[in-house]
């Protein structure tokens, strides 16, 4: 079930050889031809970050993604995300009660609230920054629609920031075209999808509002040290590729108590699930 917006809030509709069409949405592979938009478009020449996410996202990462929008807004950038449940909504979240701008691309068309639950925040979005869709009002939002709208996600950010994401999340459609386009990918280590991104050296890891500012302003990462809980346990990933029962074995910890151990270990960035269930160190496993 769909809703719409207030009649006072008219989509507009701009086309590609007009002045004020977003010129990044017309020169990408799969340009976009028209746009229609609630509230205004992207100033040309802003810092724009994206972030996105599961829509199904623990409580942490949900307030994470909360903090670092809000963060991003305060250094400068604007945040643009997909409007869905999960990341996206606590990305919008973040920057308008940070006093920032944010735009959501929409699967559907402006007029559609999708989901119903996101009618006083898309409301508010439109107010500081803008709804936007390829797609004419009234489009109902469709399965197929949602991929090619991540294009649009990827092409208005100078990054991606991806927090949570399973191995078939949309969000890593979006981290894939912004590798296509040249735009920088982050990600936040602890989720299946997300370790991947890291692991294959397509993302840079990104841990909290200090590592992003870094990320964004194209310094170093800062080193990091392996913290005395995680020490014995990341020596021996060091070795290579474990099981988790075998790992136990090796720390003469109970299943239960090493399990617990990785667990923290994997949500801190400092290991990764590698097909088959196995663990490995993310360091090792950017090496391969």
């Amino acid at each position: 079930m769909v809703s719409h917006l207030p009649q006072s809030k008219r989509p507009v509709r701009i086309l590609l050889n007009e002045g004020g069409f977003p010129a990044e949405l017309g020169s990408m592979p799969q340009p976009v031809k028209e746009l229609w938009y609630v509230g205004r478009l992207p100033d040309a020449g802003d810092r724009r970050l994206a972030i996105v996410g599961a829509r199904s996202a623990s409580m942490a990462k949900t307030r994470l993604a909360h903090g670092l929008a809000a963060s991003a807004v305060r250094g400068g950038f604007a945040i643009v995300s997909g409007g869905a449940l999960g990341i996206d909504a606590a990305a919008h979240r973040g920057a308008l009660e940070a006093g920032g701008a944010t735009f959501a691309v929409l699967g559907c068309g402006v007029d559609v609230v999708y989901p119903d639950r996101h009618a006083a925040l898309f409301a508010d979005v439109a107010a500081a920054g803008g709804l936007l869709s390829e797609y004419e009002p009234g489009t109902q939002p469709r399965h197929g629609q949602f991929p090619a709208r991540n294009r649009i996600i990827a092409a208005l950010a100078e990054a991606v920031l991806v927090v949570e994401a399973g191995f078939a999340s949309g969000a890593l459609i979006t981290a894939r075209w912004a590798a296509r386009l040249g735009r920088r990918v982050l990600a936040v280590a602890g989720s299946p999808g997300t370790d991947d991104l890291v692991a294959t050296g397509t993302a840079r890891a990104v841990e909290d509002a200090e590592d992003l500012r870094r990320a964004l302003a194209g310094e170093a990462p800062a080193v990091r040290s392996v913290p005395a809980r995680f020490a014995a346990l990341m020596a021996e990933l060091r070795a290579g590729e474990a099981r988790p029962a075998e790992l136990a074995r090796r720390l003469g910890l109970p299943l239960a108590d090493a399990l617990g151990l990785m667990a923290e270990a994997e949500l801190d960035g400092w290991l990764c699930r590698r097909p088959g269930g196995a663990l490995a160190s993310m360091e090792n496993a950017r090496g391969n």
